[in-house]
């Protein structure tokens, strides 16, 4: 059993947090001006896994603040749900230089902390946020072909959608987006405990 295991879900991500704040080995801090770590809620049992963060979450340390994050929002009314009930994080915690994509050393480098993430919320459900955070749990597939299907991975119900950016470039892809999201509402029932919600809104949340 480790440290994180003894402790409320809420004070293990901080000092989770705290951790990853200290190491100066990850990748892209040199570069970063601060650590997006992830915020929502601590006993949220969907969690959101995006690819890095930009501009504006670079500037305030938390992640999908920008343009992607505001659609978004939009996205997750259209399945039922809001930030509060749900907790959001990245496969890196630094803004790569000039937005480009993570590199595989990269993954690799923030990936224990992103296990760890995870392991502490212990969500049911995943929903991944473009083929980065996809190929985490599903490598070998292409997002075109199985965005809004649900997979079963271990303990977790696997949601690929494409990446709230992608939809603000393309009208197409938007247009699959919401209706992905709108067929998400009407699946998570099935998957989700009633009793869930009443336990998520009574915890705490991550800054």
């Amino acid at each position: 059993m480790s440290n994180y295991d003894k402790l409320h879900k809420h004070e293990a991500l901080h000092r989770l947090k705290d951790e990853m704040e200290m190491d100066d080995l990850l990748p892209l801090k040199k570069g970063a001006t601060r650590l997006v770590f992830g915020s929502g809620n601590t006993e949220a049992k969907i969690l959101l896994c995006g690819e890095g963060p930009g501009r504006q979450e670079d500037l305030q340390g938390l992640p999908f603040v920008g343009p992607a994050g505001k659609l978004l929002d939009k996205l997750l009314i259209l399945a039922g749900l809001e930030r509060k009930k749900v907790f959001i994080t990245n496969v890196v915690h630094h803004r790569p230089p000039n937005n480009r994509d993570p590199e595989p050393n990269e993954i690799s480098a923030y990936g224990k902390y992103l296990d760890k993430i995870i392991k502490i919320i212990d969500p049911k459900v995943i929903i991944t946020l473009g083929r980065f955070s996809m190929a985490k749990f599903l490598p070998n597939v292409f997002i075109s072909q199985v965005h809004g299907k649900d997979f079963k991975v271990g303990n977790f119900t696997i949601i690929p959608m494409y990446h709230p950016a992608a939809s603000l470039r393309n009208g197409n892809i938007l247009r699959q987006e919401q209706q992905d999201f709108l067929e998400m509402g009407k699946l998570l029932p099935e998957i989700l405990d009633p009793k869930d919600d009443k336990v998520v809104l009574e915890q705490k949340s991550l800054v």
